[in-house]
């Protein structure tokens, strides 16, 4: 037993020595070797200046810096160590009274606390700069910090690069695990927004020693507990800033938008939405003035309808159209409808601006010519194709269709909030016309032409014309192509910008029809007085009527025919015909991409199209009763605006077009639905005999729907509502 408890006593011992060793070492480390709770003890004597990086650099295609830094200073205060300051000095030299500098100071210490250094007057001019440094001893507790600003040589893509501003409470509390603290600046909007981990770096600090009366005596400790300051990585981008600024002069005093995406890539050469601003002024001192400015500006200047503006695509969108019924097998290319100004097979004539004979005769005519009739039967036979049950399944097939084109869903370009716009669900025309049974193409039938309720983003026509180049394929519409030093993480973060969109399995030859007719487009169609020197190139014209003003004039093309290097959608609100004034902009804007300049004759056209003041009337009078400057942006439109707004694809005339109606129902309380006329079996028909069509009659259907008005019966004298 005596045995026992000498084991155990040595045992203890042992513990009680090891512990002993450990708490000798911690105490010879902490005394001899570690400076940190020294450090701590010296805070009070240490002055910590943040060091802020150079944020990245964006660059176009060639190089050229979109956006710079130019290095700004900010009078920065620690409230607790702001005693003893002669106030009327400072206030005089910032030209404020006491009570603004009483008020600065409870903001500091709102926002950073007593203890912390925060931003008592940013952007200091040179000349303020000069005044503080040589009295910078009279005001205890304030001190210079240096950081860089944005600077924008080329004054142009505000709505792309987007502007960096100061970090707010909001913003810490979303971003709060990311090392940000008060007086940070960030990306806000646009590609500064979108990579902004990429373009702010890492910032440093350095401590300074104080003596009692708070003058900076020297570095602390020789630096050793400085941390340096990493700039940020530059991006490369495919922009073109020749062509970007083409597209805004051209764009001036005109509400619109227009896209420029290279189809081999899918990068973006140019994206304008005008009016726009000057990216210059949300910079510096100015900064929270103009975009308070901005902000209260009714037309909302800062809007980016190339990303966010809905329009109907209107005929536009009739070469997807046809691609759809070539693939489902409804059609081949000489399949022709012997169109004579209308089409009337719905109860409800839709109008057609030809009237001779054979300008329908086949897919190519049809294109060239824009026959509203040709697409809209084209359209009804999609839906109410036999191989699906009935018209519910046949829109769902030919909305699947629309959503691997790229409509009706966000397309993941590399810039925030972008807009999905729309391709109506199943479930609205449900609650408009009951179920789907009493429903069939007729009911929606001007989608075929890109009305009724669809709407498409600027951005995503232009990639359905690069969709169309490819023959099939696209790649994610994206302004960044490369990130310097690229990184695992930033080439992932890439990567799908890289990966080819393979949507469908249509074959290539289908494109190719669609290539010719686009082509004849500009050969004898529609936009047969446009030309692209040098260059044969595909396109179609669209000219929307909406219900707040003069039609949209829409555009939308690609060059050259045979190997596409650029694809362009431009869209000019309340101009009138596409091929008067959006397809100029678009052909100067490729002209200028593929021959890297403009003609002399290009030049005086440009200049002259730059001039033409296309500003809707409202705008212009809300301007005139406000006193305002033209900071403006288009008008937004929902869904049920855009019901009632139809297409009106016509060559340059002085007609002007009848308001159209929606699409009518007639109400018949004696009887059930009576279904409208099938569409006609698929016919080839040949140019010869569409020359000498038969005599056709207008079948008119007892169609009921709910809630509509009459459909308005033929007049003696023929008339029918205009499409």
């Amino acid at each position: 037993m005596a045995l026992y408890n000498s084991n155990r006593g040595g045992i203890i011992q042992i513990i009680i020595g090891v512990i002993f060793v450990i708490l000798i070492g911690q105490l010879i480390s902490l005394q001899l070797v570690s400076n940190k709770y020294k450090l701590a003890a010296d805070n009070n004597a240490i002055f910590r200046k943040i060091i802020y990086p150079d944020r990245g650099i964006i660059y176009d295609r060639k190089k050229r810096a979109l956006l710079e830094n130019t290095i700004s200073y900010d009078l920065v205060v620690i409230p607790n160590e702001a005693k003893g300051v002669d106030t009327n000095t400072l206030c005089e030299i910032l030209k404020i009274d006491k009570e603004e500098y009483k008020k600065r100071m409870i903001e500091v210490i709102i926002k950073n606390s007593r203890v912390k250094a925060g931003t008592f007057e940013p952007f200091l001019t040179p000349e303020l700069y000069a005044q503080l440094t040589e009295n910078l001893y009279r005001f205890p507790g304030f001190s210079l910090s240096e950081r860089s600003i944005r600077n924008y040589p080329y004054n142009t893509a505000a709505h792309v690069l987007g502007y960096v501003a100061e970090v707010d409470v909001n913003f810490l509390q979303k971003h709060e695990d990311e090392g940000y603290e008060m007086g940070d600046y960030a990306g806000m909007t646009g590609l500064e927004k979108q990579y902004e981990p990429i373009l702010m770096g890492q910032r440093g600090v350095k401590r300074f020693l104080r003596d009692n009366k708070g003058k900076i005596q020297g570095t602390y400790e020789k630096g050793e507990y400085d941390t340096v300051a990493i700039a940020g990585k530059n991006l490369f981008t495919s922009m073109d800033v020749e062509v970007q600024q083409l597209a805004e002069k051209l764009l001036q005093n005109k509400v619109g938008s227009a896209v420029a995406i290279n189809p081999k890539t899918g990068g973006v050469i140019a994206m304008a939405s005008s009016p726009g601003y000057n990216p210059n002024l949300l910079t510096g001192s100015q900064r929270r003035k103009t975009i308070g400015r901005l902000l209260l500006d009714t037309a909302r200047p800062i809007y980016n309808r190339a990303i966010k503006g809905q329009y109907p695509p209107g005929s536009t969108f009739k070469p997807l159209g046809a691609i759809i019924a070539l693939d489902e097998g409804l059609i081949t290319p000489s399949y022709g409808y012997n169109c004579f100004g209308y089409y009337g097979a719905c109860g409800d004539p839709r109008k057609c601006e030809h009237h001779n004979a054979g300008h329908a005769a086949n897919l190519q005519l049809a294109l060239a010519n824009s026959c509203n009739s040709y697409f809209l039967q084209v359209f009804r036979m999609a839906i109410d194709n036999p191989k699906y049950r009935n018209a519910k399944t046949g829109y769902l097939k030919w909305k699947e269709y629309m959503n691997s084109f790229g409509f009706g869903r966000k397309l993941g370009v590399d810039l925030p909030s972008e807009n999905k716009a729309n391709i109506p669900d199943t479930a609205r025309y449900n609650k408009d016309f009951g179920n789907p049974r009493y429903w069939n193409s007729c009911y929606m039938l001007t989608l075929g032409i890109g009305q009724d309720r669809m709407t498409a983003t600027p951005l995503q026509l232009a990639n359905s014309m690069a969709f169309i180049a490819n023959e099939g394929y696209y790649y994610t519409p994206h302004f960044v192509d490369s990130i310097e030093d690229e990184s695992e993480r930033d080439a992932a973060m890439l990567e799908k910008f890289r990966t080819k969109q393979k949507v469908t399995n249509i074959p290539s030859s289908i494109f190719k029809v669609i290539k010719e007719g686009m082509h004849d487009v500009t050969v004898y169609g529609t936009a047969a007085f446009i030309k692209v020197p040098g260059h044969e190139y595909c396109a179609k014209t669209g000219t929307a009527q909406n219900p707040h003003g003069k039609n949209h004039s829409l555009f939308v093309c690609f060059a050259p025919k045979d190997n596409p290097k650029i694809a362009v959608a431009v869209i000019v609100e309340n101009a009138g015909y596409g091929a008067t004034w959006a397809g100029p902009i678009a052909t100067l804007m490729m002209e200028k991409y593929l021959n890297d300049t403009l003609t002399p004759e290009s030049t005086l056209k440009a200049e002259t199209l730059s001039k033409v003041d296309l500003m809707p009337q409202a705008i212009k009078d809300w301007y005139v009763r406000n006193n305002k400057s033209a900071y403006l942006t288009p008008l937004e439109y929902n869904n049920d605006e855009l019901s009632d707004v139809w297409d009106m694809e016509m060559l340059a005339s002085d007609a002007i077009p009848a308001r159209i109606p929606k699409d009518t129902i007639k109400k018949d309380t004696n009887s059930k639905p009576a279904l409208p006329t099938p569409p006609a079996a698929p016919q080839k028909i040949n140019k010869d005999s569409a020359l000498l069509p038969n005599k056709k009659k207008i079948i008119k259907n007892k169609v009921v729907l709910k809630k509509q008005p009459a459909i308005k019966k033929k007049t003696k004298n023929n008339n029918v509502n205009q499409l």
